[in-house]
């Protein structure tokens, strides 16, 4: 509206966003080449914004925490801050090392995309993802399907990680970046030698044009007594008396009330970190721990449900496995019966057959044996007649005798078929019975897989409901959410020390891939920082 004030604008983008950790951001517009920042008691149209409609605000972060860890309550507090240092990482706008944008890359990747899953990301989702600054692309001969393995292992190492979690491990490891969080002003001392103004959460710091990592002097905010400015002159007078005042020129006068606003605003947030916290923030502190024990719990208990659901899957799919088992013996059983029976059917065939011949044998030795009576009968009479009757009657009888063994030895022989064919029918009815027996199993086995496939309707269900989302934490309950803070801690501190021998592991694999003529002047002073052992607090330190 035509009468709003700064304010009234901002309170209502925070009330939109749902944000209470207001004191961090500001809308923030260009004019002229130059940022400028919306006042919170002027009305808007009052401001030099442009006069083109529509009128643009970039709603932004104008302060950064010294530890985002303690200071950043709200998750959409930590969200917000996550999306815009990703961005100035991307865009270059902050410094970051090779090795560190991997790592920061793959804590991007796991709060889009949650736990790494083979089966799902597959080789090429990440080829559409912006996730490495240029600069570093560009260093090293190395295809994009290089960085998205070196990206996808460390994700894989993530597992477990809610998007809140990974954005804070983000920030984590982002505010440790030399460039992180402080806005650069061009200026010019009394000699007029061209310098840069950096000024951050710290303080305020002093640095050569071309090296924008490494501040020459330092004035943290509690050694600072005044800041003030007289048109383009601006005037900064230490605690100490004994130290010169530092006065520099800048190139606008509305620079200068830029430069006053972020220091003033640094300076209060300073100051109020090592003070008790408000009543407000220890509300919100204290909503925030049980919100996030609340979500711990909610994420124990999915996990819960998770590992009970594979569980009963897996008993699914060992029930079927079993089922296919055992329909597979009975047909194997359906198969050996029917065997069984045709191999009976045929016993029983060859023992007629040889009944039938011992039948026909025994005949043909009748009428052998009615041969030789009627041989004898009729004798004749003579030596010669009688001699070779009796040679006849000889051969006769060894002719009976053959056959009278011939008939024994098939008449044994047809009882040891009948005997053959008694153990094939006793082996088709032990056959019949285990068929039974299988198929009894698959009837039973048949009902418990039914239930089986039906087991996820039987799982607890999560209804988002009111009702679901009250906790009563008791007094046991958050002693023991302290202690496993602490013990996060300490898994954290081990976590640091690992951490760092992967980033120097990484350094060293890709070394050998890198194109020299390609470094910039960043990326030679941060490799002469780290050779030294300089990180940024400790030089900051140095140089206060």
């Amino acid at each position: 509206q035509v009468k709003w004030k700064g304010k009234d604008l901002f309170d209502l983008v925070c009330r939109t966003l749902g944000l209470r950790e207001t004191w961090f951001f500001g809308l923030q517009y260009t004019i002229k080449d130059t940022v400028a920042w919306l006042k919170m008691d002027k009305k808007v149209l009052d401001h030099d914004v442009p006069t083109e409609e529509p009128v643009t605000f970039h709603f932004l972060a104008k302060f950064y925490p010294e530890n985002a860890e303690e200071e950043l309550v709200q998750e959409i507090t930590q969200h917000l801050f996550f999306l815009q240092v990703k961005k100035q990482i991307l865009d270059e706008k902050i410094y970051c090392p090779p090795e560190a944008s991997v790592l920061l890359a793959s804590y991007a990747v796991q709060a889009k995309y949650g736990d790494y899953d083979p089966n799902v990301h597959k080789r090429g989702f990440l080829a559409q993802e912006e996730l490495l600054p240029k600069r570093v692309i560009n260093l090293y001969q190395m295809t994009p399907e290089m960085w998205e393995e070196r990206i996808t292992a460390w994700y894989a190492e993530h597992r477990g990680r809610a998007r809140d979690e990974a954005e804070m491990e983000y920030l984590k490891i982002a505010q440790d970046l030399e460039m992180y969080g402080v806005n650069y002003f061009a200026i010019r001392n009394k000699k007029g030698t061209e310098l840069l103004l950096g000024v951050d959460a710290l303080g305020l710091h002093i640095y050569d044009p071309d090296n924008r990592l490494t501040p020459k002097i330092s004035f943290p905010w509690n050694e600072i007594r005044n800041i003030s400015y007289s048109d383009k002159e601006f005037t900064i007078k230490p605690l100490d008396k004994k130290i010169d005042v530092f006065k520099f020129n800048s190139s606008k006068l509305r620079v200068n009330k830029l430069i006053l606003q972020l220091c003033i605003g640094n300076h209060d947030l300073f100051m109020r970190r090592r003070k008790a916290d408000s009543l407000e923030v220890q509300q919100m502190k204290a909503q925030a721990r049980e919100e996030k024990a609340r979500k711990q719990m909610e994420r124990q208990r999915l996990a819960r449900e998770k590992q009970m659901r594979e569980e009963a899957e897996r008993t699914r799919d060992e029930l079927e496995r079993r089922l296919m088992q055992l329909k597979e013996e009975a047909t194997m059983a359906n198969e050996a019966l029917m065997r069984s029976e045709e191999t009976a059917d045929l016993l029983a065939e060859k023992a007629q057959i040889t009944e039938e011949e011992a039948k026909l044998l025994a005949q043909k030795a009748a009428e052998a044996e009615q041969e030789m009576q009627r041989i004898k009968a009729t004798a004749i009479r003579t030596e010669e007649e009688k001699r070779l009757m009796e040679q006849k009657v000889l051969e006769a009888e060894m002719l009976a005798l053959k056959m009278a063994e011939e008939s024994e030895r098939r008449a044994k022989e047809a009882d040891q078929l009948k005997q053959d064919l008694q153990e094939a029918r006793e082996s088709e009815r032990r056959a019949k019975q285990k068929l039974l027996e299988i198929t009894s199993k698959s009837s039973y086995t048949q009902p418990m897989n039914s239930s089986t496939t039906a087991l996820p309707t039987d799982l607890p269900s999560f209804n988002l409901i009111s009702e679901s989302l009250s906790f009563d934490f008791k007094d046991t309950d958050m002693k023991r959410l302290s202690m496993e803070i602490e013990k996060e801690k300490v898994e954290y501190m081990e976590k640091s020390k690992h951490l760092q021998e992967q980033l120097n592991e990484l350094k060293t694999e890709i070394e050998a891939l890198k194109l020299k003529e390609r470094e910039t002047a960043l990326d030679i002073l941060h490799n002469e920082n780290a050779s030294r052992g300089n990180s940024k607090h400790n030089t900051i330190k140095k140089v206060s």
